[in-house]
């Protein structure tokens, strides 16, 4: 798979871009802030329908615009597609495939396919849970498109079960409670949650292996990293389901922890407020040695642990061919390299040169390691608002 053109109005700096891509390795390079990474965004965006820079859409729009066209075409497979996006803050964007409109947008999820590395990463070791949270759904949607609207349906119906707990705690406590309703939206929480919660299992035991080997292979063997699964749920207790060779739960026996687990408290949540109990709550756990890598691992071996997990999705949907793209996901290499020491450039590079489309922003060229300068790589020259060829086109 690979991106063969992108074509921008009105997207962040950029009132107007066509620009032609190619297979290989395509570095955009220029002076930090003249919008080298809105260019790689924009293709995330197409891939994700979302930014790794911010959570709303408001700035993906150019000042004084009242909307942003996105329009990518894909080669997948020896076969072309138009994926257009508009993006208009405050009201529901609109998608279109082969110039057909789509019902959803999210209709468009898994045309696209990519790998993002940025020094927002770093946030995936020391950040909070919801880093890491990220992390796996996003994985998750990529390889399985339909849960994008099994997270929607949980980020629902959360947030009415939440204005319920609210509601219902002031009322409990001047002796108006019904707490109907709330047993209506426990169904509803546990039965979506419960599905989440069973493919972020699944996503954890493939991941395992590709991670420790991909961490080993960026950290030149220093440890071994291992993944586990912090969970609000009892029935995920310590050891199982966690850690290799844990039993399971079946997302029926998921559901019916969570109902357990919400009646147990409810008390608690009338009183706060607040949901405690669900996949929200939960965290991806990230040891090197036997130890947490947030607060003990180095700032170097932090770097390590977020590159092996980078690297581990790109081996999982390399893997996959769910969608018949022999070349796999693009890999989008946002001005990690001005963040990594030398042997860590060149191992990362080595590792991904074989790519079918690598596209790196470097603020100078000396930045990118020779393996991503060869015969199969290209440069563009990015100014103002302005993506240049360097062999002259546009």
């Amino acid at each position: 798979m690979h991106v063969a053109h992108l074509s921008l109005v009105d997207y962040r700096s950029y009132p107007s871009l066509e620009l032609d891509l190619r297979p290989g390795t395509t570095t955009f390079v220029g002076l930090n802030g003249q919008g080298k990474t809105n260019l790689v965004e924009a293709i995330g965006y197409v891939a994700t329908l979302g930014s790794h820079r911010v959570s709303g859409d408001a700035p993906l729009v150019r000042q004084g615009a009242p909307r942003a066209v996105v329009r990518a075409e894909l080669v997948r497979g020896g076969r072309r597609a138009l994926v257009e996006l508009e993006i208009t803050p405050g009201r529901a964007n609109r998608a279109r495939l082969n110039s057909n409109p789509v019902r959803r947008t999210r209709d468009v999820l898994g045309v696209l396919r990519t790998v993002l590395f940025a020094p927002e990463d770093l946030a995936l070791v020391k950040g909070d849970p919801t880093e890491r949270r990220r992390y796996l759904d996003e994985l998750l949607v990529t390889r399985w498109p339909r849960v994008a609207g099994v997270r929607a349906d949980y980020d629902r119906i959360l947030r009415q079960r939440g204005a319920l707990l609210k509601s219902a705690g002031g009322a409990m406590r001047s002796g108006r409670a019904d707490t109907h309703t709330l047993d209506v939206w426990d169904e509803h929480l546990a039965a979506t949650g419960a599905e989440l919660l069973s493919a972020r299992l699944a996503l954890l035991a493939d991941l395992r292996e590709p991670a420790g080997e991909a961490y080993r292979s960026v950290s030149k063997g220093q440890g071994d990293l291992e993944l586990g699964y912090r969970s609000s749920l009892p029935l995920l207790a310590e050891g199982v389901a966690t850690t290799p060779g844990g039993a399971t739960p079946s997302p029926e026996e998921l559901r019916q922890g969570l109902l357990a687990s919400m009646a147990e408290q409810r008390k608690n949540e009338l009183d706060r407020g607040v949901c405690l109990v669900g996949p929200h709550r939960d965290d991806l756990v990230l040891t090197l040695g036997g130890m947490p890598a947030k607060g003990y691992a180095s700032h170097g071996e932090s770097w390590s642990v977020a590159l092996g997990l980078r690297l581990a999705s790109y081996r999982l949907l390399l893997e996959d061919d769910v969608m018949d793209d022999p070349g796999g996901p693009v890999l989008v290499l946002d001005d990690v390299f001005a963040e990594l020491d030398a042997g860590r450039r060149e191992r990362l590079s080595e590792v991904v040169a074989d790519a079918e489309q690598v596209l790196v922003t470097a603020a100078v060229p000396e930045d990118v390691p020779a393996a991503l300068r060869g015969e199969r790589a290209d440069r563009v020259h990015v100014s103002t608002g302005v993506a240049v060829r360097e062999d002259g086109g546009d």
